[in-house]
């Protein structure tokens, strides 16, 4: 399939896991991705990976910096003439802990970059581009934002917090732009090593499928939400869980 031919996406947090992944199977389909990420010298590998400058371009750079933003959109326009796609993978959780005990200015910079940032892209997309032209925005939040999840309870209540942003800005944004999530349970990535790394195969038979979710599997209900296969689908959260949340549900 060439779902994105002729089209471009920008996908934040890129360098690596959900986000590469993402990038990849776009690019994979016919299209151009600009991707961004902290860290140059693993966005140089990344795009490299996905072909090089005819295919992708990296710009490295905080998510929740306007000044970041800004020139991802404003080059993004320069280099490829459009935004089509926004994906918005882009997370961060410092603290494992529960939230009676998480300092409040972790609490803040968790939801500024898991939230307010995610917002901010969507802000700066459409008025670039796509309150013109249209598009369809994905939202990576997390099955630990649909039920309780100790540990990670600031986490998970930054994740509820964007998919209820999601279905705010689908119905403020449509026709013209879709605004979708995927709420992914356990994924074998360096982010969410510490869930798993110590016990897989404990943590795994909590799974009907047998396995931990792969980028990939990600980046495959990413990749339909953002294609025109979904045209019909706005501020939906597809939960991602191998099973997971059957039966007895989150432990």
């Amino acid at each position: 399939m060439q779902r994105f031919t002729g089209k471009v996406a920008i996908v934040t947090g890129a360098s690596r896991g959900i986000g590469l992944a993402a990038a990849r199977r776009i690019v994979a389909e016919g299209g151009r991705a600009v991707i961004t990420a902290r860290k140059p010298e693993p966005l140089e590998k990344a795009v490299a990976e996905l072909g090089g400058p005819d295919h992708a371009l990296g710009i490295a750079g905080k998510a929740h910096d306007a000044a970041h933003r800004d020139e991802v959109v404003r080059r993004t326009l320069e280099t490829f003439g459009r935004i089509d796609v926004l994906v918005n993978n882009t997370g961060t959780n410092p603290v494992f802990d529960a939230v009676v005990n998480v300092d409040p200015a972790a609490m803040a910079k968790i939801f500024e970059i898991n939230v307010i940032a995610a917002a901010s892209w969507v802000s700066a997309a459409y008025h670039a581009w796509m309150k013109e032209h249209g598009g369809a925005v994905v939202n990576v939040a997390s099955l630990a934002g649909q039920h309780p999840s100790p540990g990670i309870g600031v986490y998970g209540a930054s994740k509820a917090a964007l998919i209820n942003l999601t279905e705010q800005l689908a119905y403020e944004l449509a026709p013209a732009i879709r605004v979708n999530a995927v709420a992914p349970a356990v994924v074998k990535t360096t982010f969410a090593t510490a869930l798993y790394a110590d016990n897989e195969e404990e943590v795994t038979k909590g799974y009907p499928l047998g396995r931990l979710g792969d980028p990939a599997d990600i980046a495959a209900a990413i990749a339909y939400l953002a294609s025109d296969d979904a045209s019909w689908v706005t501020g939906q959260t597809h939960t991602l869980d191998g099973g997971r949340t059957l039966g007895a549900g989150v432990e």
